[in-house]
């Protein structure tokens, strides 16, 4: 394998970047059509990602273009790789998967610029490709290992049943998951994430990616789902799933996790089911480092919508070093000001500012888009360094280079 890539390689794939950027999403569109032609190959994916809103071509057309016009500085795209890497060993990716997504990606672009992808710039992009191909290679081989030699570590997808299940807010319920094996189960880092293999008839085999809402341990996982109006994954989970039910799980998969090492005060912010993750932490901390000062700040509809309100209260209660702040957008009657939520509205920079650790704490967040990207840009104004802002969002993200 080849360590760089050649200066003719570079400079090709520098100039193709403004038909990269005009036709991007015709090309991922073309790619994914091309490779879903392959029953395997399409079942590897989280179909989710590829309806109407495709929202994983867009993910792919960007990430495209920020591998162009980063081809001569890759270093920039380290945190990126990682987190493609980790999905797809969620996914279960494999070497042999990869030649189809090269000649699908490069026969796109040949379908999509004609005569302009000439024989040198397939050649180019074909360079780059497998360059990229065999860095995430070798990363993904050595999670592998590391899961699988791990306590409690698996490769590839395990069985396991529901234990229990318990409606949590009007759209979210919990569900606790051991293995049929009842053998140990590997222990995750706080914030990291369960990828679902899910038969339900009539469909393709589904893939999905849910948060781990519980502390880690060695017998079990909890996950706390949304419904979403038309996802068939989580619909199915509500309404058909019942206890004793068998369904197939990769091990723990994330580049998003608490930094257990740090010694700063921590605040947690999150926005709707973004509460997932942070629940695992929160209940993390109280359970190994209940000194640790501690923010939870969460923002949701009202109380109906308002999930594990009385978990992270029992928290609270016996741990005086954490805090929980809660918002509700839109109060119904019911819901008690300074007993059910703090306060109305949403979650303002100025009021984080104002009541939370600015200098010196490290931030997590994980919520809708729209939320994350007012948080991210808005800690960084507000001279938080990049190092002490970590976020997770749910599906593809438009700003990172991905493939799964």
């Amino acid at each position: 394998m080849p360590t760089s890539l050649s200066d003719t390689t570079v400079h090709l794939v520098k100039a193709t970047v403004p038909a990269i950027r005009e036709h991007g999403l015709a090309i991922t569109r073309r790619m994914y059509e091309r490779m879903f032609r392959n029953e395997e190959i399409r079942n590897l994916f989280n179909q989710s990602h590829h309806g109407e809103t495709g929202s994983q071509p867009k993910a792919l057309a960007t990430a495209v273009l920020a591998y162009a016009q980063n081809i001569d500085n890759l270093g920039a795209l380290a945190p990126a790789v990682e987190r493609i890497a980790q999905k797809h060993v969620g996914l279960n990716i494999l070497p042999e998967h990869y030649p189809h997504v090269a000649e699908a990606l490069l026969g796109a672009i040949k379908d999509v610029l004609g005569d302009a992808a000439t024989d040198e710039i397939l050649a180019a992009w074909g360079e780059v490709y497998w360059f990229l191909a065999h860095v995430l290679i070798g990363r993904e081989k050595a999670i592998y290992t590391s899961l699988a030699s791990a306590p409690g570590g698996w490769n590839g997808w395990r069985n396991f049943r529901i234990e229990s299940k318990q409606q949590e807010s009007e759209l979210i319920t919990s569900f606790v998951l051991r293995p049929k094996d009842d053998q140990p189960v590997l222990r995750h880092q706080p914030g990291q994430y369960l990828t679902f293999w899910i038969e339900v008839p009539g469909q393709h085999p589904l893939k999905r990616n849910y948060s781990i809402s519980s502390a880690p341990n060695d017998e079990s996982y909890r996950i706390s789902v949304k419904r979403e109006p038309q996802g068939i994954a989580s619909n199915w989970l509500h309404d058909q799933a019942a206890v004793g039910q068998m369904v197939k799980v990769a091990p723990p998969a994330g580049e998003f996790f608490l930094n257990e090492e740090s010694p700063r005060p921590v605040v947690l912010l999150s926005g709707g089911v973004g509460l997932t993750p942070m629940m695992s932490m929160l209940e993390t901390i109280a359970a190994r480092y209940p000194n640790k000062p501690t923010h939870y700040v969460h923002g949701t509809l009202n109380g109906a919508t308002h999930a594990m309100r009385e978990r992270v209260r029992s928290l609270t209660e016996a741990y005086p070093n954490i805090e929980a702040t809660t918002f509700y957008v839109e109060p119904r009657p019911e819901d008690r000001l300074g007993h059910d939520y703090d306060h109305e509205g949403l979650i303002t920079m100025e009021w984080l500012q104002a009541n939370t650790p600015l200098i010196e704490a490290g931030y997590y967040l994980c919520g809708p888009r729209p939320f994350l990207r007012a948080f991210v840009s808005g800690f960084a104004l507000a001279g938080v360094r990049s190092n002490r802002i970590h976020y997770e969002f749910f599906g593809p993200a438009d700003e990172i280079l991905s493939a799964a």
